[in-house]
């Protein structure tokens, strides 16, 4: 998952809103967003090769996703960082504790930002400096730096969730996630991969032959712990190969 906007609004009728992309090399098997058969109440994409996932939600009010960080001179990680997503949505530990334990062994993996909240809680750890940070009310924007890092593509897909916070529905959100204008030469970051990728990497919905946004996800959550999920997935070039909707009506009790 590659740039996650999102509104964490407490005692709001949608106190949870999230719009996502996961980016990712085509070629790499994974499977759209599904219940998981061995864990009642998950709902997830998977990843084929190492089996964890990049955004899901679970009973409880459970919710987790995950950006890597940038990083080419990064070691790789000794686990796949897909498993940190998957081991909140099918485990009982509280938000507190799971990030704690994560953050004990978070040399295990590549660099990696990670969200995990309930209907109470968000909260944010990020492996450049692993201390967990319960996350205060207000709209924030994540890609491959960390949390609200200013990147033309975190600030342009913020503003635009902001306008729309409203009237949130699925369909506007996924007009966000959809923008494939790549920012100016001179707004790119610098993260060591060459000004062509850096300007590839820089918009909101990246495609290309090889390497792109597999997935845009909204989650809207409502105040009674309803859920609805929308997923799009795609192809080389950007091309649409389906559409996911789920929606789960109240708590769903682990």
């Amino acid at each position: 998952m590659c740039l996650i906007v999102f509104a964490w609004r407490p005692g709001h009728a949608q106190p949870l809103i999230v719009a996502a992309n996961r980016d990712e090399f085509y070629a790499r098997p994974s499977q759209p967003l599904a219940a998981w058969e061995e864990f009642p109440g998950v709902y997830a994409g998977r990843d084929l090769e190492a089996g964890g996932t990049w955004l899901g939600v679970g009973p409880n009010g459970r919710f987790a996703a995950l950006t890597n960080i940038r990083n080419p001179n990064q070691p790789l990680g000794r686990r796949s960082r897909g498993e940190l997503v998957a081991g909140f949505l099918t485990r009982e530990q509280s938000v507190d504790q799971y990030l704690n334990e994560v953050a004990r062994r978070s040399d295990d993996y590549a660099g990696f930002n990670l969200l995990v909240g309930t209907g109470e809680q968000l909260a944010y750890l990020s492996a450049i400096d692993p201390v967990p940070r319960v996350l205060a009310a207000g709209v924030y924007g994540l890609s491959n730096a960390g949390l609200d890092t200013p990147w033309p593509k975190v600030v342009k897909a913020r503003s635009a969730l902001q306008a729309r916070l409203e009237t949130a529905d699925p369909q506007a959100l996924l007009s966000v996630l959809a923008d494939p204008q790549p920012a100016a030469f001179a707004e790119l970051p610098d993260t060591g991969v060459g000004l062509a990728t850096e300007s590839l990497l820089s918009s909101v919905f990246i495609a290309s032959p090889s390497y792109g946004t597999r997935a845009s996800t909204v989650l809207i959550v409502g105040a009674d712990g309803s859920r609805r999920m929308v997923e799009r997935s795609f192809g080389p070039y950007g091309g649409h190969l389906g559409e996911v909707v789920v929606s789960l009506q109240g708590p769903i009790r682990g």
